[in-house]
């Protein structure tokens, strides 16, 4: 049976249940459940004023703020759609996610306005914006200044009241592999994102979650409602600083952190060199993007001793499984080793299946295509249906990721399916490449593509960061590979840098850097 639950009821629920518990804190100011409510109607109000109609799209596009989760908290109250958009991108990337959203209305950060200025003229779709970022100190001249535009809702009342069946959410997908689309994002999959996340970091309403992965990407937005699905509190900060975050950790009571592997360990990296602050406080630590070495969570569970550790995996798409607390122990044993190389067990309600190239289930232990099916999936992608019906084939999500499901039930990543590098006619994935030469003594961070090569077809090529004072040479790497991989799996070119490339959710840019490397 289909529940009719929608976001909306998770807001009331929370103004009624939790009203004097903060939902955000950011920058020295505190939003409880209660003003959230009020304050998301009041936006509803004076947006209704503008003539916007449910289903009727606004962008917000900007870094973490109280203002960004009021918008979402709009959107999820009045079935508004809301359209994020992803600050890091070009002002022509941002302008064409625009052309394609059609927002009415435009909720922007000071600064990115600025970046996008000039071009938001050639948009005919917009008829209002309106300037949210509370540390900017001035309004552009053609902007409106937010709380002057929730006054203007004064005397008005929400009548638009969202559906189960409703867009929440357009998310823009970060574009790896080619042009970002659309996703469209249901109330109703949307709530169960929330109450599965919840479950999974076992969170209430004293605790509180360190958001510094940007809110228009699907992570933090999931962690985010999973707070807030029992009444939590997202303590916000605009970006990632080891330093600040330490501080943030101490003096605003943190319970709960969503890092990537890196950013955990560059905050543990800052611990260590401290005496005045501790995260002995912390319970709840999900970590994604990328698989954690052992290193790091032993090093992790010193200084987190009484957190649970969780991995999640999933997209934009559909979030699919979690590696949970009780699979994270310290003992090197085999079964503990491969357990902690995978991306845990599906998600309850979730079915997935490892496919060929035909749709065709293959053994336990065989490489193939990931499917999903799970009321957390996507709508669609919005004016896309063609790229919709090749993704959504018979109620299935065909991820586009390469896994293997192992003898325990597990759910082992094995690379993305456009990642495979064909060398030689062998198949090479770049996940397994990395794991081996980052387990190199000399290696910070690594990444490994195939670059066009006249012989082999694609040429494996591996990118690292090294460590301080550290020196590597292909022959080195190759030799130290040797006895891990085959002979075809080894790098045939190795290149140095001082960092690699990023989106901001942590995960490694290649399609940047092929772009380095053609």
């Amino acid at each position: 049976m289909t529940l009719d639950v929608c976001l909306a009821d998770l807001v009331s629920d929370n103004a009624r249940r939790f009203g004097d518990q903060p939902a955000y804190l950011a920058d020295g100011q505190v939003r409880t459940h209660r003003e959230l409510y009020e304050r998301a109607n009041r936006l509803t109000a004076a947006l209704e004023a503008r003539g916007l109609c449910r289903q009727d799209r606004v962008a917000v596009f900007g870094r973490n703020s109280i203002q960004f989760g009021e918008v979402l908290a709009m959107g999820q109250l009045s079935g508004i759609v809301v359209a994020t958009v992803n600050f890091r991108l070009a002002p022509a990337e941002v302008v064409a996610i625009l052309a394609d959203a059609a927002p009415r209305v435009l909720f922007v950060d000071a600064d990115c306005y600025a970046s996008v200025a000039e071009l938001l003229p050639t948009l005919g779709c917009i008829e209002v914006i309106v300037a949210l970022d509370p540390l900017a100190g001035t309004t552009p001249d053609d902007c409106e200044d937010y709380e002057d535009f929730l006054a203007s809702a004064d005397g008005r009342s929400r009548t638009l009241c969202a559906r189960p069946d409703d867009i929440a959410c357009l998310i823009y997908t970060s574009g790896t592999t080619g042009k970002p689309k659309g996703c469209m994002l249901g109330q109703r999959g949307l709530h169960r994102v929330a109450f599965t996340t919840n479950n999974e970091m076992r969170t209430g309403s004293s605790d509180r979650v360190l958001l510094v992965m940007p809110m228009f990407h699907i992570g933090a937005m999931a962690i985010g409602l999973a707070l807030h699905a029992r009444g939590g509190c997202c303590v916000l900060r605009r970006q990632f600083e080891p330093a600040d975050a330490l501080h943030v950790i101490a003096s605003d009571d943190i319970t709960a952190l969503h890092l990537a592997p890196t950013m955990l360990q560059a905050l543990l990296e800052e611990a260590d060199s401290r005496t005045d602050h501790r995260l002995t406080g912390v319970r709840v630590v999900v970590y994604s993007a990328a698989p954690i070495t052992s290193s790091t969570l032993a090093a992790a569970m010193t200084a987190m001793p009484d957190a649970g550790f969780t991995n999640m995996y999933g997209q934009t798409e559909v979030i699919t499984s979690g590696l949970p607390f009780e699979f994270h122990t310290r003992d090197n044993g085999e079964r503990s080793v491969r357990r902690l190389s995978s991306v845990g067990i599906p998600f309850p309600g979730n079915r997935v299946r490892i496919v060929d190239d035909d749709g065709e289930d293959l053994p336990t232990g065989t490489a193939g295509e990931i499917i999903v099916r799970s009321e957390t999936m996507f709508l669609g992608y919005w004016n896309n249906s063609i790229t919709t019906a090749e993704t959504i084939r018979d109620g299935w999500c065909h991820t586009g990721d390469i896994g293997i499901v192992d003898h325990d039930g597990l759910l082992h990543l094995v690379d993305r399916k456009k990642d495979v590098i064909i060398s030689g006619g062998e198949n090479i994935y770049s996940l397994e490449v990395e794991d081996a030469i980052s387990a190199h003594p000399d290696v910070a961070e690594c990444a490994v593509v195939g670059v066009q090569d006249k012989r082999w077809g694609e040429a494996v090529t591996a990118v690292v960061v090294l460590r301080s004072n550290a020196r590597l040479t292909l022959e080195g790497l190759r030799e130290y590979l040797a006895p891990t991989l085959a002979r075809y799996k080894l790098p045939r070119s190795l290149r140095s840098v001082g960092e690699l490339p990023k989106l901001p959710t942590g995960k490694l840019d290649k399609k940047a850097l092929r772009a380095t490397l053609t």
